[in-house]
């Protein structure tokens, strides 16, 4: 098939990035045997910079030729536009957050490279090797930061520094993670072990030196305040949700979505046990043996076996799920990161599969009222069978959509919405899976209230428990949480550290999911008796990923 002018600046702008970020390379699969990591010093982010800007000024003029181009050429358009207005902002120059930063990035990058065979262990190796001049750069980008008086905050800093002292070594009770993954390189010869162990042991040494540059000479220079402000957190909502929000619409409808989930919450507490509180009703769904699982190995089968059933239970029915995307893997995530399970997708060729990955935290024993659907949102219908299908689609979409076009306020969203979706198909009839679907959309709602809220410093109403009329502040926002999501203390606190440094990114999922459901109602109006589910399913996962206002306008069509 010929490709459009359009579809060539997309996949020419893929190509060319795909040099510029070796990470992003080997994550995609759209190169193989890849050992090097991407340039994090200033220079390395000036150039990805400006293919951003070169990219952006051809596709303003390039004409469009049809419906797939006009969904292409938005997409890459919206997400050039942000990432430059991020880097003017010089984001990048204090890139240090609990959950997605380059510094994250640069270790689990391991995560998703092939250990089968030699070469790829000598790949490895190289690519280990590799590890101190990634850090030195990002370091380099952090003092530059520090010189102009751009950095991050403390609180992000310290979750930074304790991270990189567990993979560097300096702390906790597990292996060093990349001294744990040298260890799994158990054939070949002695000599590719040795290099494999020395490579691991030189990455190692890196996350150690980070760690030491984090805590005794950054630190003394990051921002106390954890509040980002008006105008790096409207262009954070944009960079996540690809709308304009009226922020202050949105953080009181989080507030009205809060209420309507805390009011289903108390009914499905009362179908459990009639006429007792939410944390009596948790206490008996936890102690409750025939609803825990005993062990990490129990808890993989366990995911691996209710992802598989939701493939072949959807198949056919509501989705149409190609082959190559019935597989879908259940993993431990690493020690050492954030709290909340995700998901890696594919390769571009599914040589690799999708894996959702699970942060035990120490933990053996896990109630199982709470993981349905998380599962559901991480794996099919959520994120895998949404992002699967985006890598199926090589004949419709852009490589840029397929591979590097991300939106979260559209897959979050719509992962989201799968959760409600299952409940809706009645997958989630057993109460106890119906509360823990509950719960979770509350804490969704919570994220918007208290993201928000706090790099805003916007007032809490009046009447809203013991800090009404308050402006939020994270020690205020730390028991709220607690309270009003309902879930465990340990992973609430570590949600408030992501919250603060990802800012914008934790609405994503609620005002992702309002856009769906409105897509949805709108499709029901119009169409009256002759709405089908299926085919409108369909018609918005082939779209590929688009920010909210796009698929505001394009669901319109359907």
């Amino acid at each position: 098939m010929k490709q459009s002018r359009v579809y060539q600046v997309c996949d020419t702008y893929m190509d060319q990035y795909a040099v510029l970020d070796p990470n992003f390379a080997a994550e995609s699969g759209v190169r193989s045997n890849v050992d090097e990591l991407t340039d994090l010093s200033p220079d390395g982010h000036d150039a990805r910079h400006a293919l951003d800007r070169s990219t952006l000024s051809e596709i303003e003029v390039t004409p469009i030729g049809g419906d797939r181009d006009r969904v292409a050429a938005g997409l890459l358009r919206e997400r050039l536009q942000v990432n430059n207005d991020r880097h003017d902002l010089g984001e990048h120059l204090r890139d240090l957050r609990t959950l997605g930063s380059a510094m994250q990035g640069v270790r689990e990058t391991f995560d998703l490279m092939a250990y089968s065979n030699d070469n790829d262990w000598e790949v490895a190796a190289r690519r280990m090797r590799a590890v101190p001049a990634a850090l030195a750069g990002f370091q380099q980008s952090l003092e530059v930061g520090v010189a102009r008086g751009l950095v991050a905050a403390s609180r992000q800093a310290n979750v930074c520094a304790r991270q990189a002292r567990s993979w560097g070594g300096v702390e906790g009770d597990d292996a060093p993670y990349f001294q744990a993954l040298a260890q799994k390189c158990g054939s070949g010869s002695a000599s590719l072990q040795n290099e494999v162990q020395a490579a691991a042991a030189a990455a190692t040494s890196a996350f150690a030196t980070l760690a030491s540059y984090l805590s005794d000479s950054y630190l003394q220079s990051t921002n106390p305040h954890d509040a980002v402000g008006l105008e790096r957190y409207a262009v954070e909502a944009r960079s996540h949700c690809g709308i304009e929000l009226d922020l202050r619409e949105t953080y009181e409808w989080g507030w009205d979505e809060l209420a309507r989930l805390e009011a289903d919450i108390s009914e499905c507490c009362n179908r459990i046990l009639p006429g007792e509180p939410y944390a009596a009703v948790v206490a008996h769904l936890e102690q409750d043996e025939a609803r825990v699982l005993h062990g990490v190995d129990n808890l993989m089968r366990w995911l691996q076996d209710l992802i598989d059933q939701s493939i072949s239970d959807l198949n056919g029915t509501h989705f149409d799920i190609a082959p190559a995307m019935q597989q879908c893997e259940a993993m431990v995530a690493p020690p050492g990161g954030a709290a909340a399970m995700y998901y890696t997708p594919p390769s571009h060729d599914f040589s690799r599969p999708g894996r959702t990955w699970y942060p035990t935290m120490g933990n053996t024993r896990f109630p199982k009222w709470r993981e349905v659907s998380i599962c559901y949102h991480e794996a099919v219908p959520g994120h895998h069978l949404q992002l699967a299908l985006v890598r199926h689609l090589s004949d419709q979409l852009s490589k840029y959509q397929r591979l590097l076009g991300w939106v979260s306020g559209h897959g979050e969203g719509w992962a989201l919405y799968a959760e409600r979706l299952m409940s809706e198909l009645g997958y989630l009839d057993d109460p106890a899976y119906e509360l823990g679907m509950l719960a979770a959309q509350a804490m969704r709602a919570v994220r918007v209230i208290v993201d928000i809220g706090m790099h805003l410093e916007l007032p809490i109403p009046q009447g809203e428990g013991p800090f009404g009329g308050q402006r939020w502040t994270p020690e205020i926002a730390l028991p709220f949480v607690i309270e009003r999501s309902r879930f465990p203390e340990k992973f609430m606190t570590s949600e408030v550290d992501r919250y603060l440094g990802l800012p914008g990114q934790a609405i994503s999922y609620k005002v992702g999911e309002r856009v769906w459901l409105d897509s949805r109602d709108d499709a029901k109006r119009r169409h009256g008796a002759s709405f089908d589910l299926k085919r409108w399913h369909a018609y918005g996962l082939q779209l590929g990923p688009v920010g909210l206002a796009t698929l505001t306008a394009e669901m319109a069509r359907f």
